[in-house]
């Protein structure tokens, strides 16, 4: 009997440290969230839709010096004003032969920067929250780890936009030929 009771302790305790964790996202986490939207809303209004639609357009131009408007600059300025899922409708503006290597840079860069950025993937808040936790915990700053994290991500964007795009132009090839 005492391992049931203790069992049933155990049980209804997970819940409650559910409710607590829940507890302290709504006044913490669910805030920011609120006024970091906000305030990226304000931005894209005073910056003018239609420049950020501009920028989607040049990026779309041929040539290697278009490659870090293309897969940095383009899906972080998505990812950032858009945020998920919206940031890949950015890829309209470009060639169809970009649209997959955009695609694959924009939801890489959906989880880099969330340290910084919270209001780009809040589903995935959770993931950062558990990572800044353990940091945290070992007594290490925070802002160190969000600017790595973003930085990095915005080189792996670039390497994966770039072989993306190459391995679309073989795949195009060889499906012309077969055709």
């Amino acid at each position: 009997m005492a391992f049931l009771a203790q069992l049933a302790t155990d049980f209804i305790g997970m819940f409650q440290k559910g409710g607590e964790v829940f507890g302290s996202l709504v006044v913490g986490i669910v805030p920011l969230l609120i006024v970091l939207m906000t305030f990226v809303n304000a931005l894209v209004a005073l910056i003018g839709p239609e420049k950020i639609d501009r920028l989607g357009e040049k990026a779309g131009s041929e040539g290697i010096k278009y490659y870090p408007l293309r897969y940095i600059v383009l899906p972080f300025v998505s990812v950032f004003f858009l945020t998920n899922p919206m940031a890949y409708t950015m890829g309209r503006f470009l060639p169809e032969k970009y649209k997959p290597a955009f695609y694959d840079a924009a939801v890489s860069y959906v989880h880099p920067p969330l340290g910084l950025f919270p209001h780009i993937n809040p589903g995935e808040i959770f993931v950062w929250a558990g990572i800044a936790n353990g940091i945290t915990q070992l007594g290490l700053p925070l802002g160190d780890l969000a600017i790595r994290y973003a930085l990095v991500g915005l080189v792996v964007i670039f390497m994966r936009g770039i072989i993306t795009e190459k391995l679309t132009a073989v795949m195009s090839a060889r499906a012309a030929s077969e055709a």
